[in-house]
């Protein structure tokens, strides 16, 4: 009556990085220089430089980044944003404002969001090692 399923063994996929915000920049925090790691980050303060993130990097509602290029597997602006974006995965929300180019994979906007630039949509982005 009660016995135990002999189900086979679902098939092992590599697991899909996990898309977390890992380290806050704070909102009365202004930055310059370079950003680089594999963790997610959340911008809500001042940031000038570079940024190279193989995670996540969500620019909240205050935040302010102003970067010649900015590199990450997903990246999600609700604020504003100066310079070019290489991404998997690109969304704008409603109050965000990217001024530059975009090249990604998947791209995903609100309505009401701001964008100067043109989108590039490439099968394959390739990674830092291989730019």
């Amino acid at each position: 009556m009660f016995r135990r399923r002999s189900d086979p063994e679902p098939a092992t996929q590599p697991a899909a990085p996990v898309e977390r915000v890992t380290s806050v920049l704070g909102a009365d925090t202004a930055w310059h220089g370079r950003l680089t790691g594999s963790g997610g980050v959340r911008i809500e303060g001042a940031f000038e430089g570079e940024i190279v993130l193989q995670g996540l990097l969500v620019i909240g509602d205050k935040g302010r980044v102003t970067c010649e290029n900015v590199r990450a597997h997903t990246v999600v602006v609700a604020g504003n944003l100066k310079g070019n974006i290489t991404a998997q995965k690109v969304e704008i929300r409603s109050t965000g404002r990217v001024w530059g180019d975009v090249t990604t994979m998947a791209f995903a906007t609100e309505e009401g969001s701001f964008l100067r630039g043109k989108i590039t949509m490439d099968e394959q982005i390739p990674s830092e090692e291989e730019a």
